[in-house]
């Protein structure tokens, strides 16, 4: 329904050309259009009770305080979120011009959909390789996509909420190197501190995750666009590890010329030791903190 009003919107149309998105990536990625009207789509599936029931519990329509049912997603470009196995499991839609409301709207959680267990892109990244090589965290819908129509077919975004334990697990049951890539502001180091509380207690031997910050104002879609492919491998080739952001973040503040700030790292670290899996790394890091602080 939503890939056939896309082909009939000129307004749509015009939006993705200015996007800039090709043919190959509407049909790789099933993008659509919800149309402006409060019932076109209950009008075209919801042709009886029991079908507008399964469109309420799929998170497809609202209900207003007086009891009307109306399509949740209105005048937004749409984008299906596949489970593991391809199937459209929820979706999210984007405002095509700035002052209509929020800029994303996802489906809410469902029988079907959890957001904090899945990933924007991650069965479009498997269809593009065997085996994954890496698998790039970003954080919108467009992200993905820009990347992809510029060969870079590895990443994923987290759907409007921080990076979970689930989350991690599922990125490192699919590739052992994961680089997380936020913008370089407040929100984006908060974003990626929130990684690391969920990728520390996964760090067995033999994973890697790397940190990339964007400069202000800027996001995958704006660097690849302007610098290609290879100025953004280029900057994920100089990203941080895991450790040297962690040590770095952890340090923030702390005077390591004193005894107490060497105390206080070495109380604040503690904790993440002592959730991260027995192994070389988990030493490494022990290692690491006792050259820094003595203790």
């Amino acid at each position: 329904f939503f890939q056939k009003q896309l082909a009939a919107s000129d307004t749509a149309k015009a939006y993705i050309k200015q996007r800039g998105l090709d043919a190959k990536s509407l049909s790789t990625f099933a993008i659509g259009y919800a149309p402006d009207s409060f019932n076109g789509l209950m009008d075209a599936l919801g042709t009886d009770q029991r079908r507008k029931d399964l469109l309420e519990k799929t998170g497809m329509l609202s209900k207003s305080d007086n009891g009307r049912v109306y399509d949740k997603f209105r005048a937004r470009l749409m984008f299906p979120i596949m489970d593991r196995r391809g199937r459209v499991i929820a979706f999210g839609g984007r405002v095509l011009a700035k002052d209509d409301g929020p800029k994303y709207l996802n489906s809410p959680e469902t029988p079907l959909f959890h957001k904090g267990r899945e990933l924007y892109g991650l069965w479009q990244v498997k269809q593009a390789h065997n085996k994954i090589p890496r698998l790039i965290v970003v954080e919108g819908y467009m992200d993905v996509i820009a990347l992809f129509q510029h060969g870079i077919t590895q990443a994923v975004a987290t759907l409007g909420t921080a990076t979970t334990p689930d989350h991690a697990e599922l990125l490192f049951r699919n590739s052992a190197d994961v680089v997380f890539c936020f913008d370089g502001d407040n929100a984006g180091r908060a974003a990626a501190w929130k990684a690391v509380e969920s990728i520390v207690p996964r760090m067995r031997d033999g994973r890697q995750a790397f940190f990339l910050f964007l400069p202000d104002g800027e996001d995958p879609d704006t660097i690849v666009k302007s610098e290609g492919a290879d100025g953004f491998e280029q900057r994920i080739a100089q990203s941080m590890t895991l450790s040297d952001y962690f040590f770095e973040e952890l340090s923030k503040g702390v005077r390591l010329d004193t005894l107490e700030g060497k105390a206080r790292l070495a109380e604040s670290v503690k904790p993440y030791l002592a959730k991260m899996p027995d192994g070389a790394f988990r030493d490494l890091m022990a290692e690491r903190l006792q050259s820094i602080t003595g203790v």
